[in-house]
């Protein structure tokens, strides 16, 4: 039996291309439902009020962030807080990168444009909010032991703006 003893150029060829072979399956995933699923759960068409309350606080891209959803008595939705949220590009000159604030939420259950749940999230503190000058709209990932609130932004990868219920 002869052995061929690679060295050099051509085995950093081999590990590469081994490499590739190993990974090109997960490149084939590009449903925005298996990256989620991949990180944090499968996307929910729906969640009730009850399933989403209580309080989230960031990972990657977020962490710092904290959201508190707190539910009404009298159906979807309630009051929300939030601690060092994104600041859309119109307030940085006053607000800063981040602010705190509150306001209200809601959950929508997905529809035939949009087939999954999300959060609707409208901002009154700071009072010089206007609609959509920041993240005012989440998607809803859960499984059996989590559930994650996400910036739904390339369905290719998982979400760098997530934030996971404590």
């Amino acid at each position: 039996m002869t052995r061929v003893r690679m060295t050099g150029r051509r085995a950093r060829l081999l590990t590469a291309a081994t490499a590739l072979a190993l990974l090109s399956p997960l490149a084939s995933c590009s449903s925005a439902s298996t990256a989620v699923e991949a990180c944090m759960g499968k996307q929910a068409v729906s969640a009730t009020t009850g399933e989403l309350e209580g309080t989230y606080t960031g990972e990657a891209h977020a962490k710092g962030v904290k959201i508190t959803l707190k539910a009404s008595d009298t159906g979807t939705g309630g009051t929300v807080t939030v601690r060092n949220w994104p600041t859309g590009s119109w307030y940085k000159s006053e607000l800063g990168a981040t602010f705190d604030g509150s306001g209200t939420w809601d959950v929508l259950s997905g529809t035939g444009s949009d087939e999954y749940g999300h959060v609707q999230l409208s901002f009154t503190e700071p009072e010089r909010f206007l609609q959509d000058d920041t993240l005012d709209s989440l998607s809803i990932a859960k499984d059996s032991q989590r559930i994650y609130l996400y910036e739904d932004d390339d369905p290719d990868v998982c979400p760098t703006f997530r934030l996971r219920r404590v």
